[in-house]
């Protein structure tokens, strides 16, 4: 008992001297340490997936409900659970499903916040960056960096969707988030379709270039050449236990990330492949290009198994063990805040 009256005097005391400091905009670090410093990282992102059959008629419905023009950016935003009401996939990504429909045009705006696109389904759909169009086929990943006048249309048949991944959650964070609307519906037409293609993605770079932005030069990344590159790999490469057969999109001109501020990847499972248990700080969100199987989530009785098919999303937070079985050979992109995390080098990875 002698020991623990100094104790409930202290409380008091830490009480009292918390109450009157506030009047002078003070907190006691104390009160909060425990909170701030864990053993180990504090998410609020649960691990979720998203069964694109299941969620692909609502998408759909919202053609009904509102145009392309009128929304501006007509999206059904993919909520993770454990982020009700923030409209986030993870605690630092958003992500969300745009449909465009025939002779639609979503209109010419910028915002600083990054964005990318991984096509869904549907055909004769478009962006443009800075007037340079580029046709998008399911698989594709296109890049709409910062700060860059974009449009999207649709001149196909039937509905045109994609997943939209932005860094929306860090640059409000850092009170960066600005929005500009062009004057007209589209930015004014630039160079020809695929131009950055052809001019940086070969291995050759033109000569008196000089790097004016961050992201990469090449802002689509075709699904055809990507799946060519797996398909070859497969054939002579060692696969690695825990991710299989897995590329990181770059930019070409640095070797460094397609995205200044998410990174991108693709990877290739086997059919009957099983991924050993990994886990890392980034939290991520993945979408299933081909193939079917499950992903465990988590650890002890906590741990979540989710069956996955093809177009199929699920989210992986920060620091929770994940394996993925492949029942199907599979194909899996997927998009997380690695690339900031080790430019601060608080990136983490454990391979159990």
């Amino acid at each position: 008992m002698a020991s623990a009256a100094p104790n409930i005097a202290s409380r008091s005391a830490s009480a009292d001297l918390t109450q009157r400091v506030e009047r002078d905009r003070l907190v006691p670090l104390w009160n909060f340490f425990n909170d701030w410093f864990t053993p180990v990282p504090k998410v609020s992102a649960q691990p979720y997936l998203w069964h694109y059959d299941r969620i692909r008629p609502a998408v759909i419905e919202s053609a009904d409900v509102i145009s392309a023009k009128e929304a501006e950016r007509r999206v059904l935003v993919l909520e993770n659970p454990g982020l009700i009401g923030k409209h986030l996939i993870t605690d630092t990504l958003y992500a969300g499903l745009q449909l465009i429909t025939p002779g639609e045009i979503a209109p010419a705006h910028r915002h600083s916040p990054v964005a990318l696109r991984f096509v869904i389904e549907g055909k004769g759909g478009y962006t443009a960056v800075a007037g340079e169009r580029t046709w998008m086929e399911p698989g594709d990943f296109v890049v709409t960096p910062s700060w860059a006048w974009h449009d999207h249309g649709h001149e196909g048949e039937g509905p045109f969707v994609w997943m939209d991944v932005l860094d929306v959650p860090l640059i409000r964070f850092l009170g960066a988030n600005f929005t500009e609307h062009y004057p007209e519906e589209r930015f004014p037409e630039g160079p020809p379709v695929n131009d950055s293609l052809h001019r940086y993605g070969s291995n050759m770079l033109p000569v008196g270039y000089e790097r004016k932005a961050l992201a990469s030069p090449i802002f689509s990344y075709p699904y055809s050449r990507t799946r060519e590159a797996l398909e070859r790999l497969k054939q002579q490469d060692e696969w690695d236990p825990h991710h299989g057969l897995k590329m990181e999109y770059i930019d070409p001109t640095t070797g460094g990330p397609a995205i200044p501020t998410i990174s991108t990847f693709i990877q290739l499972l086997p059919q009957g492949f099983t991924t050993e248990p990994y886990r890392s700080t980034d939290g991520g969100v993945y979408c299933v290009a081909e193939g079917s199987g499950t992903v465990k989530i988590g650890e002890g009785e906590a741990a979540q198994t989710f069956e996955y098919s093809k177009r199929d999303i699920f989210a992986v937070p920060c620091w929770h063990p994940y394996s993925i079985q492949a029942k199907e050979e599979s194909v899996i992109f997927s998009a997380t805040d690695r690339i900031v995390q080790t430019k601060l080098g608080v990136w983490r990875e454990q391979r159990q």
